[in-house]
């Protein structure tokens, strides 16, 4: 568990879903030797209880309000700079994310494209408690990012488009990358 998630903070694209497959696997694994017969979501679940796993969907969400706002010229996302702080010490990262949401989802309602995103992110404070945690344990850093990756699945389900952009975005981003590191 420990290991796949410091291979995310580092960097790792969290689109292959090995991640969330390993991360998923080490949580059942714990709550199968504890007797718990509590479940991880295998997809989306809104409804989950876990503060956590609907931090992570937040976080997802933000990010996704972020690109759309401001296209392909953005240097480092907030997943960049922010998902490592975001998963440990929630309650520090998120007023600052969320206030920095706010112009991106100005940006998108000035374009009139905040249609879904600003609903969706909405929907996923109103199930946080009112006090965000201050740390968050090894397992609900697992949560956050399996609620993070469920976020970005069901966010690309269903909107074709929206995917093949993001994917073309990163090819080109890692082309890129592979061009400079020749010269």
């Amino acid at each position: 568990l420990a290991a796949a998630l410091v291979r995310l903070r580092a960097g790792d694209d969290p689109a292959t879903g090995w991640h969330a497959a390993a991360i998923r696997a080490c949580l059942t694994r714990d709550l199968r030797l504890n007797g718990d017969r509590g479940e991880i979501p295998v997809s989306l679940d809104k409804d989950d209880p876990s503060p956590a796993y609907q931090l992570g969907r937040l976080f997802a969400a933000l990010e996704a309000a972020q690109r759309l706002a401001l296209g392909r010229g953005i240097n480092a996302t907030i997943r960049d700079r922010y998902f490592g702080a975001a998963s440990a010490t929630p309650a520090g990262v998120f007023p600052l994310l969320l206030r920095g949401a706010q112009n991106h989802v100005g940006r998108l309602r000035k374009d009139g494209k905040d249609y879904w995103i600003e609903r969706e992110i909405g929907e996923i404070v109103e199930r946080l408690p009112s006090a965000l945690p201050r740390v968050l344990r090894l397992e609900a850093q697992g949560r956050f990012a399996i609620g993070y990756y469920h976020q970005r699945q069901a966010q690309f389900a269903g909107r074709p488009a929206l995917a093949a952009a993001v994917e073309a975005e990163t090819t080109q981003d890692s082309r890129s990358e592979d061009s400079q590191d020749d010269v």
